[in-house]
């Protein structure tokens, strides 16, 4: 492992350094890899393992249709290399459980029926482990439990692997029944194609991924930004001014330098204008919305945040009240403005 200065605390990561592609391929030499649900993190997981020599099979719902035809477009051949979730569970020596925290909980009992001693069962999500009290997802004590959480989506964690560059995962060991249970999660974690690996615990993984969805990745990324276009639209600034000046250099340009370099760095090389107002309004921000995130994460470690999770997602007609609320985002003003802009892109222009 590698020893890394975190701003003055020193972390334990795995890189492919200390861990290289050909070691992870040498443990998993014996193993077969069944990946549960073609959905969001499972293709792009699979994929990316089969690309690196692992024994794959895909294990979805035939009467699920649309993903079932998604993993036969990807290359995945029914009854070879595809089946229904069961029969690739019991076919399966280190189990990914990838469909949705909700899933998870409607299909343990027929995962749970199907593992064998001495399989892996995988996670890349700590939320059914550590909410165990209310999933009833509890592993037999002869299996390993473990955990790779890439920090991205599948579509990033694909995109990643095949520009070459990865991206960044924890991971977890919560049951070692083999003995070989670390250096299991960690060929997985390379073979997926993370660019480090860092370490975490099932409970700390769900409490921040909890908090940083809701938090700064998406819920208080898409509130902050829609107060400040409707405020920008109030005083009569144009749709196009309003969300260039709100999302569009945000992402296209800002967001980019401070991914490259840091967020001191993109200040440097900002206008002194807008340096000096952002310093100060940093701290005014920072205040404005401190107890909201402690509202937050005592809102995720009390396990409120799973109960309506796993209330909405379980109720029937959980995929059309998701479909309403994201068509009002995406008939919103200002993200038809999005759609505009975007649109205007050069890479988009016409030739």
């Amino acid at each position: 492992m590698a020893k890394i200065d975190f701003g003055g605390t020193v972390e334990e990561v795995v890189t492919r350094e200390e861990f290289p592609l050909e070691k992870a391929q040498q443990v998993l030499s014996k193993e077969t890899v069944t990946v549960l649900g073609y959905g969001v993190q499972g293709p792009a997981q699979a994929l990316n393992m089969k690309d690196n020599g692992i024994n794959v099979i895909i294990g979805q719902a035939p009467e699920d249709k649309f993903y079932w035809d998604k993993a036969v477009a990807d290359g995945w051949v029914p009854d070879e290399t595809l089946f229904p979730i069961e029969e690739a569970a019991k076919r399966g020596s280190i189990i990914q459980y990838l469909v949705s925290d909700a899933a998870q909980m409607i299909l343990w009992p027929k995962v749970k029926a199907n593992l064998k001693e001495g399989d892996a069962l995988y996670f890349s999500h700590g939320f059914s482990i550590a909410y165990k009290d209310q999933t009833t997802v509890v592993p037999p004590d002869f299996v390993d439990v473990i955990l790779v959480a890439p920090k991205g989506s599948g579509t990033s964690v694909r995109r990643n692997f095949l520009a070459g560059s990865g991206i960044n995962s924890s991971y977890a060991v919560h049951q070692d029944a083999t003995g070989r249970a670390m250096e299991r999660t960690l060929a997985i974690g390379i073979a997926i194609g993370s660019g480090f690996l860092f370490p975490t615990t099932f409970q700390q993984e769900v409490y921040s991924d909890l908090t940083g969805e809701r938090g700064v990745l998406m819920g208080a990324l898409a509130g902050i930004m829609e107060a400040q276009y409707n405020e920008l639209r109030s005083h009569d600034h144009t749709p196009s001014e309003a969300f260039n000046e709100t999302v569009e250099e945000l992402t296209q340009s800002l967001i980019r330098l401070v991914g490259e370099n840091g967020m001191d760095w993109m200040y440097a090389n900002c206008s002194t204008t807008a340096q000096r107002g952002a310093l100060d309004w940093r701290h005014k921000f920072r205040s404005a919305v401190e107890p909201v995130f402690k509202e937050l994460y005592q809102s995720v470690a009390s396990g409120e945040e799973t109960r309506i999770v796993l209330a909405a997602n379980s109720a029937p007609d959980y995929k059309e009240k998701l479909e309403a609320e994201l068509r009002e985002m995406r008939e919103s003003e200002m993200w038809q403005a999005g759609a505009a802009v975007r649109s205007l892109r050069p890479e988009n222009w016409k030739k």
